[in-house]
């Protein structure tokens, strides 16, 4: 278990404020072996893999992208300076379809400088300043695109469900059933 992770939830926050609440709920199709999930964004979850050491990652059930699992951060303490940065996870998540421009668009827009003022965030985002002692990655997007580029994806191991339901042949030469 990841120990800053745990100082995290020691936090006793509700980071759902962020994109982050906890909670039992199901993993779906498209979670990863080995996954151990951190938070959730209604049915976009984050987690660490069993494998890639600290590195979190983004599962998205309903990508944008050639996708469903991505990594975010090299690690838990700039997973949280990311969010600090971006105000949440909801920048986050949609970085691996964004180009610099529309990433601007979407952090400078109204609507997400409201919610980013919002007391709760404010709030959550403070005890984490404080509570964690993280800094603040001054550049998320160009974070997020150099580890996305350089990540080999097919090392991400999937149950069957997940090939079965894309319709694409398994790692291990079986094809689905129809």
């Amino acid at each position: 278990m990841n120990t800053l992770y745990e100082k995290y939830k020691n936090l006793k926050i509700d980071g759902s404020w962020i994109g982050l609440a906890s909670g039992g709920r199901m993993p779906c199709f498209c979670t990863p072996i080995g996954a151990e999930i951190i938070g959730w964004d209604n049915g976009i979850h984050y987690c660490f893999i069993e494998g890639f050491g600290d590195m979190v990652f983004c599962v998205n059930p309903e990508t944008c992208c050639d996708y469903f699992v991505y990594p975010i951060a090299r690690n838990f303490y700039d997973f949280l300076g990311l969010i600090l940065a971006a105000g949440g996870t909801n920048t986050l998540q949609q970085l691996i379809w964004w180009d610099k421009k529309m990433f601007d668009d979407f952090v400078n827009c109204p609507e997400e400088q409201e919610y980013k003022a919002r007391p709760e965030v404010k709030s959550v985002l403070d005890t984490i300043r404080k509570g964690m002692d993280v800094a603040l990655i001054d550049t998320p997007f160009e974070y997020i695109k150099d580890l996305q580029s350089n990540f080999p994806y097919e090392q991400i191991s999937f149950t069957n469900e997940y090939y079965d339901i894309l319709g694409i042949e398994c790692p291990n030469g079986t094809v689905p059933e129809d």
